[in-house]
């Protein structure tokens, strides 16, 4: 009776460092059929143990600049050091129309620039159970051991959080499996928006009454 657009979800999952984005992304891809998550492009050099095309993209500033002339990515930036990281347009594109969803783990800036682009596009936020929870998790990493260096993530955090009105859901990540049951019970739900629906072959009222008539339930 009903036909539903087989068009697959674009995903993004943004949040502050140490929200447990990664985690929450890597157990969906694990349980979730059908859930991809494209390479990226960077123009940063390759590290020990990476893998071309499995890691990232890697390509030269250059090959990189040219396919941003040539409007081939749904979002990019350059970082610290003046690398380049870049979602491929085309890519993306075909893996949707295949019927794929699509989870992309991107920062708030790249949210906006997808979403201009991409309307329907679902935008998750995860979030730490409290700021200092988050502070607690980057002083635990270990990467950034300079006081300076910890501030900053913190203030990072902060302007990044004040973007969350921008995003259609808010998961806080406390216990990583709860995170990860409401981010699928999410991607479940949009699946069954009406406005996904293609074709309603709905039959008129008298033939829908006689039906009724004529099942074995009304007989007796």
């Amino acid at each position: 009776m009903i036909k539903l657009n087989n068009r697959g979800n674009l995903i993004i999952i943004s949040g502050p460092t140490c929200a447990g984005k990664a985690s929450v992304i890597n157990k969906l891809l694990e349980t979730r059929e059908n859930t991809v998550c494209p390479v990226s492009y960077t123009s940063r050099p390759m590290r020990k143990g990476e893998v071309d095309g499995v890691d990232y993209h890697f390509i030269s500033k250059e090959k990189f600049e040219e396919k941003i002339k040539n409007n081939e990515f749904l979002e990019y930036a350059k970082v610290r050091y003046g690398e380049y990281f870049g979602t491929p347009k085309k890519e993306v594109e075909d893996l949707l129309n295949t019927g794929k969803d699509i989870i992309l783990e991107i920062d708030v800036h790249g949210a906006a620039q997808i979403k201009k682009l991409f309307p329907e596009t679902i935008l998750i936020f995860i979030l730490a159970p409290s700021m200092e929870e988050l502070k607690r998790r980057i002083i635990a990493r270990g990467a950034d051991t300079k006081i300076d260096q910890i501030i900053d993530r913190f203030q990072t955090a902060y302007k990044e959080i004040n973007k969350v009105n921008d995003y259609n859901y808010v998961v806080v990540n406390d216990v990583l499996e709860n995170a990860v049951e409401k981010v699928n019970s999410i991607l479940i739900s949009e699946k069954c928006r009406v406005d996904r629906i293609e074709e309603l072959d709905v039959q008129n009222q008298e033939e829908f009454m006689h039906e009724l008539l004529i099942d074995k339930n009304f007989t007796h």
